[in-house]
């Protein structure tokens, strides 16, 4: 297909509708007589309700109904989907508190959802919310990760007064210990991951309808898969799930945070079901901040043994991750589903982890970009530049040391994990030369005399990708001869469109333009999973090309039916079926036109030309690459200027190198942020959010980053039909460690061996000026 072939840097179809404007948004949903909705939340981080009257917002100015925690329980609908088989120490299940849609006895977070007003208009829902009277007698909260693990502790549910949600323990601790003990070197560090917002330029939003003619619900929403939603969704409301039809549109970004239900979306359902009318409600920013699930939040101490030549015996690390308050759809899954990563591409031959999940008086964690990847390759690639500068060894030539070598493969790590394929060195050895490693020092000395810090980082990550798993992929030709891609997967601004027209064009050999592409609606696309955990091109590409591939092996025989030649002489390019050695040829988009004439085909074969595919992935593909940052810091100010980014990743086969780059440089841009900038503080007393707005939380701005270089090694796996690894998280997880290990290489002239994020210009000019004293 030429230009638009797998591989090619195709220009995403997508962009001409959206920056014109046509983007079909949540928001953008305009129904008859539709209702709008507004939600009343908690002031307190742990309070109990004394008393709520909503009789007054009742006889406000378009008013149509209030929901509260009463009228939820009347419902007999199910708790807020939560998710999880983990222990706790005794070895009974995991602690799972009730997570009502609206709570009637206690709220314990801020914003936590008390009622909803559903009015005419959405400024009249608003203005009633302040007419509810709720009395609240505020409780004790507690709010630090560290501080919830300890004895004495103020417990959010009583019936679980430890805090403690679950205990995981991976690995063999006596293997590990043994190591320790005969290691001749011991590096420690205490890390603290912190707390980040989302932010995607799209916030929640819902609307619900209710057709009481025939019992029937549709949503329209922002989420990831709309196909587990729905089950998920009608389990709660205790329907069939053919009784509730889902549908996404555009989604302005997820990065996991979408892909649960939230509260809102029964409500809105249940009150259209009373109203008879649909109801729309969505989030403003600053709501946002209070009720989007939110991510990351970890304590971890590790450690890691070398022996003399600095060679890796083996890690351990205990962590604490903070879940909130409340246990949702994949809340357990970061602190541990992905913690295999903190093998890194190293051979260490034992590894042992303890985590503890527990509960917070704060917003409910989730996954978020990497959902455990980035902090993982943050815990091990700290630690070995901790231990490259105990040993007085060159960060890169410690890592070359211990790097897992190619003819190792498939690898079976310390940890969890068994690599398939990958070129790691050549990954270190492309980005060192990219980023002209071997100059650096030159450019620290002049930098030194401007009054520079000038720091470089090194980050040589993997992470787990598209595991085992099922996507779905339906192409169906109309009678004109043009194709629809009916996709499982569902695309939040990545690029499917695109990208699965490239499939399928590679296969078919059609043009773009005769390709539509659906997704994201329950009753259109017959069967999916859905996006996350970078599994979109690896699974659903999979789905796509497998799809393709039947409607061209069925197009060959219906070809070779009316060419009157034998399959064997028949040969297919570019869209065009050729009888060898002859002038006879159809195109594929003559063959479908043809193919709803019984007439024209063989004995035995349907008419039609469509195929459907349920692409079951056997096994995890493992993304890796090594990034380089190179940056200064000023001494008078603390400022951080970024000025040099090197990437060199395999993402086995590259469907498109301009996505693929857009993918790496938005993960960096979200690494970088945390490391520099981002930290969701909450008043440790109150448990209020001090920085709940973008007044207050800082984001990366274009100004913030560097044009950031990226090349592939791609070393395709044979984990899937295409090859591919996966890259929608890659950046994110190599860009953390990296850009921290350049911030404390630039402080390393004072003596500075760690630096926790963020690494704002105030903390850093205080560190400064205290290692100048």
């Amino acid at each position: 297909m030429g230009e638009y072939a797998l591989g090619q840097a195709v220009p995403r179809s997508e962009d001409p509708r959206l920056l014109r404007g046509g983007g079909r948004y949540t928001d953008d949903i305009v129904l008859p007589r539709m209702a709008h909705a507004a939600i009343l939340r908690s002031p307190h981080a742990h309070a109990r309700i004394r008393r709520l009257d909503a009789s007054q917002a009742l006889a406000a100015p378009g008013v149509q109904l209030v929901l509260t925690g009463a009228d939820w329980k009347d419902s007999g609908w199910r708790d807020i989907p939560a998710g999880g088989d983990l222990k706790r120490p005794d070895g009974s299940p995991m602690y799972v508190p009730p997570n009502p849609a609206l709570v009637s006895d206690r709220v314990r977070r801020v914003g936590d959802y008390v009622a909803m007003v559903v009015a005419d208009s959405q400024t009249q829902a608003y203005d009633a919310l302040e007419l509810i009277e709720v009395d609240y007698e505020p409780l004790p909260a507690i709010i630090d990760t560290e501080a919830a693990a300890q004895p004495g502790a103020a417990a959010v549910w009583e019936d679980c007064p430890d805090n403690l949600c679950f205990l995981r323990e991976i690995g063999n601790r006596a293997v590990v210990e043994e190591a320790f003990a005969k290691a001749q070197h011991v590096v420690r560090q205490k890390l603290i991951i912190t707390r980040v917002a989302a932010n995607p330029i799209e916030p929640r939003s819902c609307v619900g309808t209710y057709d009481a003619t025939e019992s029937h619900y549709t949503l329209y929403t922002t989420l990831q898969g709309a196909h587990p939603f729905r089950a998920q969704l009608a389990r709660l409301m205790k329907i069939p799930e053919g009784s509730l039809r889902i549908i996404a549109g555009d989604i302005g970004g997820s990065f996991g945070m979408k892909s649960a239900i939230f509260n809102e979306v029964p409500l809105v359902l249940m009150a259209s079901q009373k109203l008879g009318r649909p109801v729309k409600w969505t989030s403003s920013r600053a709501e946002a901040f209070l009720s989007d699930s939110q991510g990351r939040d970890n304590v971890i101490e590790a450690e890691l043994a070398l022996d003399g030549a600095g060679k890796f015996l083996a890690l351990r690390l205990t962590s604490i991750a903070n879940l909130g308050a409340y246990v949702m759809q994949g809340t357990i899954n970061p602190p541990v589903n992905n913690i295999g990563s903190v093998a890194g591409v190293y051979t260490t031959p034992a590894i042992h982890v303890s985590i503890k999940g527990v509960f917070t008086n704060t917003v409910t964690t989730r996954p978020y970009r990497g959902a455990g990847r980035p902090e993982a390759a943050y815990i091990i690639e700290r630690l070995v530049d901790l231990a490259a500068d105990e040993l007085r060894i060159d960060p890169a030539e410690l890592r070359r040391r211990n790097t897992i070598p190619p003819e190792a493969l498939p690898f079976k790590t310390g940890l969890t994990y068994t690599y398939d394929s990958g070129e790691f060195e050549k990954n270190l050895s492309m980005a060192l030369s990219l980023a002209d490693y071997s100059g650096f020092e030159r450019r620290r000395a002049t930098a030194k005399g401007k009054g520079k810090l000038r720091g470089i980082g090194i980050s040589n990550t993997i992470e787990r990708a598209g595991s085992p798993g099922i996507e779905a992929a339906e192409i169906r030709f109309d009678r004109s001869g043009t194709a629809t891609i009916f996709a499982g997967s569902v695309t939040s601004g990545q690029g499917h469109e695109t990208v699965f027209k490239q499939v399928a064009a590679s296969v078919l050999g059609l043009e773009p333009g005769d390709i539509s592409y659906i997704w994201g609606d329950t009753d259109k696309v017959p069967f999916g999973h859905g996006s996350g955990g970078s599994r979109s091109s690896s699974l659903g590409g999979s789905a796509v090309h497998l799809a393709a591939t039947r409607i061209a092996d069925k197009a060959k025989r219906i070809a070779a039916h009316m060419l009157e030649a034998t399959l064997e002489e028949l040969d297919f390019q570019e869209g065009l079926f050729s009888v060898r050695g002859s002038n006879r040829s159809m195109s594929l988009k003559e063959v479908a036109k043809a193919a709803v004439n019984p007439k024209n085909l063989p004995n035995g074969l349907e008419p039609g030309l469509m195929a459907s595919v349920v692409y079951s992935g056997k096994q995890a593909s493992y993304p890796n690459g090594c990034h380089i940052c190179e940056l200064e810091i000023d001494e008078e100010t603390g400022s951080v200027a970024v000025l040099r980014y090197s990437v060199v990743d395999d993402v086995g086969t590259v469907m498109n190198p301009l996505l693929l780059e857009g993918q790496i440089q938005g993960g960096v841009a979200q690494g970088l942020g945390q490391i520099l900038m981002e930290d969701l503080r909450y008043d440790s007393e109150s448990g209020q959010l001090l920085n709940g707005s973008f007044m207050d939380y800082a984001m990366p701005h274009a100004s913030d980053l560097c044009m950031i270089e990226v090349r592939s090694n791609p070393v395709p796996t044979k984990g899937n039909p295409l090859g591919i690894k996966g890259a929608g998280e890659a950046g994110t997880v190599g860009s953390m460690p990296a850009v921290a290990n350049a911030v404390i290489d630039a402080l390393s002239v004072y003596g500075v061996r760690h630096f926790d994020m963020p690494a704002t210009p105030e903390r850093l000019w205080r560190t400064i000026r205290d290692a100048k004293k």
